[in-house]
């Protein structure tokens, strides 16, 4: 199966990417791929950061008990590993083997948007550093957040 059109197009590379026998299939909200062509999966689950080499193979996991809610992650230049938990209101900066080397936001404190419920958005009423449920995370060459 294709997809996409000229430059991009993509193809369906079947039995891709096996996790361990014994784990469950889970929700996977987020991947990213760092500068050695290693894949980064953010799963909803027990086992949350998951790599694989470029053709599929199981590497390592990390990152269990961390998250409240994985949603994005990201690569910076320099391979660091951005995670975004709108669970907890965090964005976390780890090396590629999981070490933690910062936490923007506070674990389990949205910020004060109004009468948001983490439901309806309807009910945001002001903005308010730093996050209420951040879902997804931009890098510009530099390092700069988005």
């Amino acid at each position: 199966m294709r997809v996409g059109s000229g430059k991009f197009t993509y193809e369906l590379a079947k039995g891709w990417g096996g996790f361990p026998e014994g784990w469950q299939r889970r929700e996977v909200p987020g991947g990213a791929v760092d500068s050695h062509d290693r894949v980064f999966l953010f799963v909803r689950g027990p086992n949350p950061v998951n790599i694989f080499d470029r053709d599929g193979k199981f590497i390592k996991t990390w990152g269990k008990g961390v998250f409240g809610r994985p949603h994005g992650i990201c690569i910076g230049p320099d391979d660091s590993v951005y995670c975004v938990d709108d669970g907890d209101h965090t964005v976390r900066k780890f090396t590629p083997d999981g070490e933690l080397l910062l936490t923007l936001g506070t674990k389990g404190q949205p910020s004060d948007t109004g009468g948001y419920d983490g439901r309806d958005y309807r009910k945001i009423t002001r903005g308010g550093p730093p996050f209420n449920r951040p879902t997804n995370l931009a890098l510009s060459p530099s390092g700069e957040m988005y």
